[in-house]
C-alpha cells in the first residue's frame, strides 16, 4: 500500500500530461490526415508556406495548384495546411467575389 501511495502523484502527473498534452494532439493528427485524404481537384488549398492556389491534379503523393491563369506548382500532399474553399457549395472567398465584380462592371 506505501509503494501505491508513493507512486500516486508520479501516475498523477502522467495522467494530466496525456489529457493536456498528448490526447488533443493525436486529435489534431487524425483530423489533418482525413483533411488531407478529402483532398480533391477543384479544392481551393492554402499550403504551409501560405500560397493560395486551386487543386488541378493528385495522386497519393503530389499535388498540383493552379496559383494564377499561367503558373502551375507541384508540392507534396502533406504540404496542405487548409483547405479554405471546396466545390461543394461553399461560400465563395473574398478574391473571388471582387474579380466576379470587376468582371460584371466591364
Amino acid at each position: 500500500m506505501d509503494a501505491f501511495v508513493q507512486f500516486l502523484p508520479l501516475i498523477l502527473i502522467f495522467a494530466i500530461f496525456y489529457f493536456l498534452l498528448l490526447r488533443p494532439q493525436q486529435k489534431r493528427a487524425k483530423e489533418r490526415n482525413a483533411m488531407l485524404a478529402a483532398l480533391k481537384k477543384g479544392d481551393k488549398v492554402i499550403t504551409i508556406g501560405g500560397i493560395h492556389g486551386t487543386i488541378m491534379d493528385l495522386n497519393d503523393e503530389r499535388i498540383t495548384l493552379k496559383v494564377n491563369d499561367t503558373t502551375r506548382l507541384v508540392f507534396e500532399r502533406s504540404s496542405v495546411n487548409a483547405v479554405v474553399n471546396s466545390d461543394g457549395g461553399e461560400k465563395k472567398n473574398e478574391e473571388d467575389k471582387k474579380e466576379e465584380k470587376d468582371k460584371d462592371e466591364k
